[in-house]
């Protein structure tokens, strides 16, 4: 091989490395904002992938957003539950505490059974929906959904939250307590939804 054979090759290889370099040093795009489905969910596509035991809520807003942060929009929405465990494995969902777990109850088969003090808030759950493919979370057969029990909120929104290595969009929720105001978040992992507790104020 010549010297300017060898030289060329140098230089294009020396430019590959240069050039993967650089994009492995680019940080991921940010998350898309959350915007709410277009036509509105209603309870019939509720029953038709959680079953006549979830009903949707008709105060909390509905949200879309990449929350497995996939590329895919998933579908965020409050719903009232009368019996999370029933249909999980006709519908093919996962019932998942992680308010609980967080705080060492990990047993959901367990926590399902937890009753709350206040009769308006017991069956009160978060239903989401990992979209696949082009549909998305209407797709006849989605990804995966999860039907979240004992998340104590009052007011949910999907924000923006920073981990180590990336931001991903979270459920935010805003709990009223007696004289103090909660923040908490709960947020994709990667393999499961985890619970954060943010802070309280005092009104």
């Amino acid at each position: 091989m010549s010297f300017r054979k060898l030289l060329l090759l140098s230089l294009i290889t020396l430019s590959l490395i240069v050039v993967a370099a650089a994009e492995k040093k680019q940080p991921p795009p940010p998350p898309a904002h959350a915007k709410s489905p277009e036509p509105a969910v209603t309870d019939a596509f509720i029953h038709k992938q959680f079953g006549d035991n979830c009903s949707l809520l008709p105060g909390p807003p509905q949200f879309v957003a990449d929350l497995d942060d996939d590329g895919v929009e998933d579908l965020v929405v409050a719903a009232r539950c009368k019996n999370p465990m029933a249909d999980q494995a006709e519908y093919s969902f996962v019932v998942a505490d992680p308010y609980d777990t967080a705080l060492g109850y990990s047993d959901v088969k367990v926590t399902s059974q937890f009753a709350s003090d206040a009769p308006e808030r017991r069956g009160i759950s978060v239903l989401i929906i990992h979209g696949a493919e082009k549909n998305a979370w209407r797709s006849e057969t989605p990804k995966a959904k999860f039907l979240l029990i004992n998340l104590p909120f009052k007011a949910l929104s999907v924000k923006k939250i920073a981990l180590k290595k990336k931001t991903v969009l979270g459920i935010y929720m805003e709990e009223q307590g007696e004289g103090e105001q909660t923040s908490s978040v709960v947020f994709w992992d990667g393999k499961k939804y985890r619970y954060q507790m943010l802070g309280s104020t005092m009104e």
